[in-house]
C-alpha cells in the first residue's frame, strides 16, 4: 500500500460521520485519533526503510548507533572540563542529526556559511557562530538573521572591521580569528598591535559586540600521530592563553574558542580554553583513524558503491564512485601508497572490518579504482555493492547530500545551494 493511500484512508476514517456512533465520547475519539496517527507514521517509517539491494548509485549508509555514541563521548568531555560545547555542523549539515545533538542538551552551534546558518535557524537553533571570515557582500543577509538569533561572526582583518564600523546597524557578536600555526586565515597571536587596532575600531559602534578569540588548529589534521596532535594543541593553547591574559582586564567576558576534532578528542588539559567547536567527530573517517584519533569501529559512515568492472590481471576493481562523491583527499598507508578510501563488505547490520592491501588507489570524476587481492576480486561480481570508508567524511557528506540509516530511512541535509544574487 502506498503512503498516499494510507494517508487518504486515515483522513477519511478520522473524519467519517459514523465515528460518532462507533465512538460516543470525545475522549475516546481523541484517543483513537492519536493511535491512528501514530499507526500512520509507524507504517510510513516501515515503507521508507532502506533496502540496501535497491541502491543503484553511490549512497552514504549511516550507523546511527555509532553517531550517537560519538556525540555522547564529546558531550561528556565538554562537561568534564566545564567547556562551552558549540559543535560545528558543517560536517553533517542535517536538521535531524542536529536534533540528536540537541537531545544531549546542546544549544549552541557553529556553521561555515550564512546559508547554513539560516537553515539551522529555521530548524530551531538560536545561538550560532559563523566560523568563516566575514564576507562583507553578505552583510544584509547577516543582519537580517541577527534580528532572529544570537549570531556571531568572524573578523580577521582591520579592513573588515573598518567596513563593519561604518555599515552595521544590527547587534552582532564577533570573534577575532587568531592564527596559531595553520596559516590559513587570521591574525598571528603575537600581533598584539593589529588585534588592538581591530578592537579600537569596533568599540565606538555599540552594535559590534566583542566575544573573544577564535582559532582552528587545522594543522592537526596533518599530524602523523597522537603525540604530534597534542604538541600542536598545547602550542596553540599557550599562544591563546597569553593573548587572553593580555586583554582580559579590558574585556573581562572574553572567551577562547578552539575547534578541531583531533585536538578536542585527544587533549585532556583545556585550562584557559572556554569553548570547543569540533565537527568531524560525529562521523570520524580514515584521516582521523590514520592519525590515531579514533578506532575503526567509531567511523559511522560508509559509501555503498556498485562494482562496474573487474581487471584481475591488474589486481583492480572499478566502482561507480569517484571524486564527485568522495573529493580527492587522500592519506598515505604504511607502504607509502596514496589511499583515497578503504573497501569494506556491506552486511545486514553495517559493514565489515577493512582488509589489508584493499584500498581505493585512484579517483577520477565518476570512477574509483580499488586495488585488491585476486581472491577478493573473484568473490565479487559486476553489480555487487562494495562499501568505501571515506578519507574525509565532511567532504563526502557535502557531496552526496543525504544519508540512509541502517534499518531506517533517508536523512536529508541542507541543500547547500548558493544564491549569488539574492
Amino acid at each position: 500500500m502506498s503512503t498516499n493511500n494510507i494517508q487518504s484512508y486515515l483522513i477519511y476514517f478520522l473524519t467519517c460521520p459514523t465515528l460518532v456512533i462507533i465512538v460516543p465520547t470525545f475522549e475516546k475519539m481523541l484517543t483513537l485519533s492519536i493511535k491512528l496517527v501514530y499507526l500512520y507514521f509507524k507504517t510510513l517509517e516501515l515503507i521508507q526503510k532502506m533496502d540496501i539491494n535497491k541502491i543503484q548509485a553511490p549512497t552514504i549508509i549511516l550507523n546511527k548507533k555509532v553517531v550517537i555514541e560519538n556525540i555522547r563521548a564529546m558531550v561528556e568531555k565538554a562537561k568534564k572540563h566545564n567547556l562551552i560545547f558549540r559543535p560545528h555542523f558543517k560536517t553533517h549539515q542535517s536538521a535531524e542529526i542536529g536534533n540528536w545533538i540537541k537531545n544531549t542538551g546542546a544549544n549552541k552551534i557553529t556553521v561555515s556559511s550564512v546559508g547554513m546558518a539560516n537553515y539551522f535557524a529555521e530548524n530551531g537553533w538560536d545561538d550560532i557562530t559563523i566560523a568563516f571570515p566575514l564576507n562583507i557582500r553578505e552583510l544584509k543577509k547577516i543582519e537580517k538573521l541577527a534580528k532572529q538569533v544570537h549570531l556571531n561572526i568572524l573578523i580577521g582583518s582591520l579592513e573588515t572591521i573598518r567596513y563593519l564600523h561604518k555599515k552595521v546597524n544590527q547587534k552582532i557578536g564577533f570573534f577575532i580569528k587568531i592564527d596559531t600555526g595553520y596559516h590559513r586565515s587570521g591574525i598571528p597571536a603575537s600581533d598584539i598591535e593589529s588585534i588592538q587596532q581591530i578592537l579600537n575600531q569596533a568599540k565606538p559602534n555599540k552594535n559590534l559586540q566583542f566575544k573573544g578569540f577564535l582559532s582552528h588548529f587545522g594543522h592537526s589534521y596533518y599530524a602523523d600521530n597522537k603525540r604530534d596532535v597534542l604538541i600542536i594543541f598545547e602550542d596553540g593553547k599557550k599562544q591563546l592563553v597569553i593573548l587572553k591574559n593580555h586583554f582580559i582586564k579590558e574585556y573581562p567576558d572574553l572567551i577562547i574558542s578552539v575547534g578541531d576534532t583531533p585536538s578536542c578528542t585527544l587533549a585532556d588539559n583545556f585550562s584557559g580554553i572556554d569553548e570547543i567547536r569540533p565537527g568531524n567527530f560525529v562521523f570520524f573517517d580514515l584521516m582521523q583513524y590514520n592519525i590515531g584519533v579514533c578506532k575503526a569501529s567509531e567511523i559511522a559512515m560508509v559509501v555503498a558503491c556498485p562494482v562496474v568492472d573487474k581487471s584481475p590481471k591488474r589486481g583492480e576493481l572499478l566502482i561507480y564512485g569517484g571524486a564527485v562523491h568522495f573529493s580527492k583527499e587522500y592519506i598515505f598507508d604504511k607502504h607509502g601508497n596514496k589511499v583515497f578510501g578503504k573497501a569494506v563488505r556491506l552486511t545486514e547490520n553495517g559493514w565489515s572490518e577493512t582488509e589489508n592491501n584493499i584500498y581505493v588507489s585512484g579517483l577520477s570524476q565518476e570512477h574509483g579504482i580499488i586495488k585488491a587481492t585476486g581472491s577478493f576480486i573473484e568473490s565479487l561480481k559486476i553489480g555487487d555493492l562494495l562499501g568505501v570508508l571515506p578519507v574525509h567524511s565532511c567532504l563526502t557528506a557535502n557531496l552526496l547530500k543525504e544519508y540512509y540509516e541502517i534499518g531506517g530511512g533517508c536523512i536529508k541535509m541542507w541543500g547547500g545551494k548558493l544564491k549569488p544574487f539574492s
